[in-house]
């Protein structure tokens, strides 16, 4: 996977995870999943980009 199409995946959930804050009783059931993949996959990401440089 390279880098944009991570950073697309990584807006979705970041989308999702901002409405859910903003909008609680909106939230879907899967919500605190989408927070939890969003933190690990962010993490990820960001080791990668250390790595690089």
């Amino acid at each position: 996977m390279n880098n944009k199409t991570l950073l697309i995946v990584l807006l979705v959930l970041n989308a999702i995870v901002l409405l859910g804050q903003v909008w609680p009783e909106g939230a879907p059931p899967f919500a605190r999943m989408v927070n939890i993949v969003f933190l690990v996959l962010s993490f990820i990401f960001f080791v990668s980009v250390l790595r690089k440089k």
